[in-house]
């Protein structure tokens, strides 16, 4: 009998030092055993990220959570805590550390607990006693530290054998840079049933809202460890902050003598610990630290409260100062729906690019019409990511890695904006221009998946350096991008045009980022008749697209004159080579007719757009900004009315320019001699059969109509699809609409149909008056070594619509190959006969008779012989 007592004793004595002590990280992905908690059990869930999560949508709700543990002194406690919220007087958690019953909200309760929230937003320590409204705070923590949308904490509390509790906490969550709250000794309560949360929430803004983890209640051990430098915050060039793992002694770390730094720098002259966190201490130095270079700082004799002593210490640091793209953005969410597999949440993602650390502290995303509150505290290593979102995105964006949240959060386009990094200095660090072609994905640019850059070493040039994520999950936030290559910069930018804002001023675009330094210096620039260089430059933030110029003397009004950049760089170093001249002149004002409707192609094919090409006829430098695009409604009125250019640009005399949805598309169908004068709008929108075209001034006045139908394509063509009508005379500025129809052809079959940037095909040369056709060489060899491989068969007719058959014969009047049947000409045009037969048969050298027969509806017929030698070398 007395054998069982003594195992029943010994089994109750296992089994309140098993209570003791204990921890839950919920790794397991549950929280009903191992340990078991008990209470409010379908108020809390493990999270995916394997955290216990408030899941009670109560509104003014009160639950709790408990587990055994009767550990009470002699004690440490540790735990995680997120909220993602600004706490309040009706919305705070209270963590019960030592508690008599497992119902936290019992009346007769006692116990201890940290409080996070309350009307102050402080971390407290408190006492509950019997009684429901008897609690004593203890501790009073510093006011305002859980004032945001966002609190990461780690909180510790001590109490030692003397019943000295110590309260710090960590607003890292790491647990490596602990602040202390206060200390007090108290000896009320020296047992304990379990540890546990309580939980107050109000309203549904605060559901699901609260995060636990690494929950640890073990016995305390006394610290034998001297302080060390947990991290080094250069806050000016000869200022900086020393973090202490722990609290420090006042008078060992106010010593200057204790401290060092390295490269000349030396002792501080002042040394001073932080009013409020003992383990921060504050020097100021005499010499200034060298920029972007490694300083090692060496510390000596400081000690810990409880007295141990750092020696030789030492912590490498940089005074940073950020370079442009020393931070680039690398990745963005613009258009999170339809959902793939991400959060529904607009987010972009930071890259590191440099060899430093850099604190985000301070550091903002902007666009032009709004800037972000500014970033939290975060080291970013070189070559890591950080995502930066609103606060409401953190809990889902968390899941995939390190996170930070900003105030007022830019709401980014889903087609198309321009968003900058800006350093706490108010600096320009990178910037992106995108647009929803730069997805070069048609299904995946309509929502879900993120834009990735492809190369960070190349942050600026534009679309061909992003291209959309090809992650499964649509995007890798705060990873390694989907498409991560090396995709270097080796074309030098190029000057595309530039305009006069008044006659002392002028403004070059060029089609890349440059780099502001080079494309800062005067010296760079100069302007013909006599104009020379400017007197200032200015390179527009935050794309260094715009460079701004001012001259020394003013530009005459009629007169072009041309602007040259040498010396400019973008930015990946490269120097601008020949594409580096513009016209520029003093805008005259839109007349009617200055400007003419060229070209039109109002039925593409299937997957293509419509376009409108516009010929300056005048002999004035036009404003594109105060011209419109438009069509007419079903009653006739003027409708659609599209501004061609939402900045200045200039259309010179005798200059073509296409207007048209996606310029890409555009150059996958037709050949574009002049692709830098085709502009991106939303056209009206123009009808496959019948419609108008209309071209208007800033004060609404038609400058030219066309009412267009698809009965002026010439009758042969069997597909009208993707063939644009030409314009014939550009001087023919008549509204009849038969004379209108009269004046419109359909493009050659010899140019693709179409000629978007360039004189038309079927434009009307006034001297041309009898038709023609030439073959050059006399004499062609198709051997393929580079000379006279083929024929060229050049034609001229006196006007359009001739439609021509080719025939080659041998010299016994055999046809060897139909080269052409029943083509479509222009005016003038050309065919190519590379010596080959039927099928590509190598035929035999001699003489051969090209035979041309054209012929046109108004039955005019012309026919043509003429004689070539096939040879061989």
């Amino acid at each position: 009998m007395k054998f069982i007592f003594t195992l029943v004793f010994f089994s109750i004595i296992i089994s309140i030092s098993a209570k003791a002590q204990f921890s839950d990280n919920f790794n397991d992905g549950d929280f009903t055993n191992n340990p078991t908690w008990i209470g409010g059990t379908a108020d809390f869930i493990v999270n995916p990220a394997l955290q216990l999560q408030s899941n009670n949508t109560v509104i003014n709700g009160a639950y709790n959570l408990s587990s055994a543990s009767t550990k009470a002194t002699t004690a440490q406690w540790d735990f995680y805590t997120q909220l993602t919220f600004n706490t309040s007087s009706t919305n705070y958690v209270d963590v019960y550390l030592t508690a008599s019953a497992s119902d936290l909200n019992a009346a007769t309760l006692t116990g201890y607990f940290v409080r996070l929230g309350g009307t102050a937003d402080e971390i407290c320590l408190y006492r509950k006693d019997n009684g429901s409204t008897n609690i004593i705070k203890i501790i009073d923590g510093v006011d305002g530290v859980l004032n945001t949308s966002n609190n990461v904490v780690k909180i510790r509390v001590i109490r030692n054998a003397a019943n000295q509790f110590q309260l710090l906490r960590d607003l890292s969550g790491t647990g490596n840079s602990y602040f202390a709250e206060g200390s007090v000794a108290d000896a009320t309560y020296t047992t304990s049933a379990f540890f546990g949360i309580s939980i107050k929430q109000s309203t549904a803004s605060f559901f699901q809202r609260h995060f636990f983890d690494d929950i640890q209640v073990q016995n305390f051990v006394p610290d034998i460890i001297p302080p060390a430098i947990n991290t080094i915050t250069v806050t000016s060039p000869n200022t900086l902050d020393i973090l202490f793992s722990e609290a420090v002694d006042l008078a060992t770390s106010q010593a200057s003598a204790n401290y060092t730094v390295s490269n000349a720098v030396g002792f501080p002259a002042t040394a001073v610990r932080d009013a409020t966190n003992a383990a921060l201490v504050h020097l100021s130095f005499a010499n200034p630290f060298p920029a972007r270079t490694n300083l090692t700082l060496t510390v000596n004799g400081v000690k810990d409260l409880a007295g141990n002593t750092l020696n030789n210490g030492t912590k490498v640091f940089s005074y940073f100062v950020p370079f442009l793209y020393d931070v680039v953005i690398d990745e963005l969410m613009a258009d999170p729906t339809p959902l793939v597999a991400l959060p529904n949440s607009e987010w972009l993602e930071l890259k590191n690019t440099s060899a430093f650390t850099i604190d985000l502290n301070g550091w903002r995303i902007g666009k032009s019409t709004s800037l972000s509150g500014p970033m939290p505290t975060f080291l970013l290593q070189p070559d890591s990511f950080v995502v930066v979102c609103t606060g409401s995105a953190v809990a889902g964006l968390a899941l995939y890695g390190p996170t930070i949240s900003v105030t007022s959060f830019p709401s980014l386009n889903n087609d198309a904006d321009l968003i900058y990094l800006q350093s706490k200095e108010g600096k320009t660090i990178h910037a992106v221009n995108y647009k929803d072609t730069w997805y070069q994905n048609e299904l995946k640019k309509d929502g879900g998946w993120t834009l990735e850059m492809i190369d960070t070493k190349n942050p600026c040039v534009g679309m061909n350096n992003w291209r959309a994520s090809v992650d499964p999950k649509g995007g890798t936030p705060a990873k390694k991008n989907s498409i991560d290559a090396v995709n270097p910069d080796v074309t030098a930018p190029k000057l595309l045009r530039a305009y006069a804002t008044d006659a002392t001023h002028i403004t070059l675009v060029f089609n890349e980022n440059t780099d502001s330094t080079s494309a800062s210096i005067a010296a760079n620039y100069s302007v013909s008749n006599g104009i020379g260089l400017p007197v200032s430059v200015n390179a527009t933030a935050p794309i260094f697209r715009m460079i701004n110029l001012t001259l020394a003397a003013p530009l005459q009004a009629g007169t072009v004159y041309t602007v040259t950049a040498n010396g400019v760089k973008d930015c990946s170093g490269n120097t601008i080579g020949s594409s580096n001249t513009a016209r520029v002149g003093l805008f005259g004002s839109l007349d009617k007719f200055d400007i003419v409707v060229n070209e039109i192609l109002f039925n593409p094919k299937p997957g293509f757009e419509d376009y409108v090409e516009l010929y300056n006829r005048s002999n004035k430098i036009i404003n594109l900004k105060n011209t419109y695009l438009a069509n007419r409604n079903t009653s006739g009125a003027v409708s659609s009315i599209t501004q061609v250019s939402a900045t200045d640009y200039a259309f010179f005399p005798a200059e073509y320019i296409v207007l048209t949805k996606t310029k890409a598309l555009l150059l996958q169908q037709f050949v574009a001699q002049n692709p830098d004068n085709i502009i991106e709008i939303s056209t009206p929108s123009y009808n496959d059969d019948k419609g108008n075209v209309i071209v208007l001034n800033e004060q609404g006045t038609i400058i030219d109509e066309i009412k267009y139908s698809d009965k002026w394509h010439f009758p042969l063509i069997s597909n009208k699809e993707g063939v644009s009508l030409e314009r014939i005379d550009f001087n023919d500025t008549s509204l009849v609409e038969a004379k209108q129809k009269a004046n419109f052809h359909s493009a050659a079959t010899s140019v693709g149909f179409g000629t978007p940037t360039y004189k038309n095909s079927q434009y009307k040369v006034l001297d041309e008056v009898q038709g023609e056709i030439k073959v050059t060489p006399e004499i062609v060899s198709p051997d393929n070594d580079g000379m006279d491989d083929f024929a060229t068969i050049n034609y001229s007719f006196p006007e359009p619509g001739y439609v021509a058959t080719i025939t080659i014969f041998d010299a016994q009047g055999r046809p060897v190959r139909y080269l052409q049947r029943n083509a479509l000409n222009g005016i003038k045009g050309f065919y190519r006969w590379d010596g080959l037969g039927e099928n590509n048969v190598k035929l035999p050298v001699g003489i051969y008779i090209i035979y041309t027969e054209v012929f046109n509806l108004q039955g005019k017929t012309k026919r043509f012989k003429n004689t070539i030698v096939l040879a061989r070398r």
